[in-house]
């Protein structure tokens, strides 16, 4: 028996809801950075940098001084560009989420409940993009607390996603999640879900080898 119930966002969830997506967005930092300083165009960066420096001042301890400090500067980078995230969307859909989901039309917002907790939360609207529009939904702002991860609360919450859809004769449900939320790609590829675009959403996205990955899961390939 599932030690958790899906239920419809009440208004007294407000706070611990936009607590749990920015922790839940923050978490990921650590790993767009690592994935940056894996990337070979970096790696090389680094390398011609850490060269001219030491060509030009003489020592090769401040070529490495240098070469940290840059690494100290992207990392405040990916940080910043996580924490813009969460602020544009705090200030946006999750500044009202009753008006944004309940009250919209083909909308809804869920949150899972454990112990008098919420410890998950997934949301469903029309698509932004006008070519999905009327023949799609969008599932967003998916999130699990770390402490309950593992027990079926993400696989939950996208049925419900999938359900609602569903009745409402919609042909395909779309979403989208960065590159290295690969837990993420992996539940929802084990729900169906076909991967069919990516794109870096800003420029400093682009300079941080950063992308996020668009899925789609058609009406037939989830029968």
């Amino acid at each position: 028996m599932a030690s958790y119930r899906i239920r419809q966002y009440r208004d007294q969830d407000y706070d611990a809801v936009r607590t749990l997506f920015a922790r839940g967005i923050l978490e990921h930092a650590p790993a767009g950075y690592r994935h940056f300083l894996r990337s070979a165009w970096a790696q090389l960066g680094l390398l011609v940098f850490f060269v001219a420096v030491r060509v030009a001042a003489g020592y090769w301890v401040l070529g490495l001084g240098a070469v940290a400090l840059v690494l100290a500067a992207t990392w405040l980078l990916v940080r910043s560009f996580s924490t813009s995230y969460v602020r544009q969307a705090l200030s946006t859909d999750l500044c009202d989420i009753t008006a944004s989901y309940l009250w919209a039309p083909d909308s809804c917002f869920w949150v899972a409940e454990a112990g008098g907790s919420v410890v998950g939360m997934v949301a469903v609207a029309p698509p932004q993009d006008p070519a999905e529009r009327g023949v799609a939904l969008e599932l967003k702002r998916m999130s699990v607390s770390k402490d309950y991860r593992g027990r079926g609360i993400s696989k939950a919450l996208c049925g419900e996603v999938l359900r609602f859809a569903r009745a409402r004769g919609y042909e395909a449900v779309v979403l989208s999640t960065s590159m290295v939320q690969v837990a993420a790609q992996r539940l929802y590829e084990g729900q169906g879900f076909k991967k069919v675009g990516a794109f870096s959403p800003s420029l400093l996205g682009s300079l941080l080898c950063f992308q996020i990955f668009h899925y789609q899961l058609a009406r037939h390939t989830e029968e």
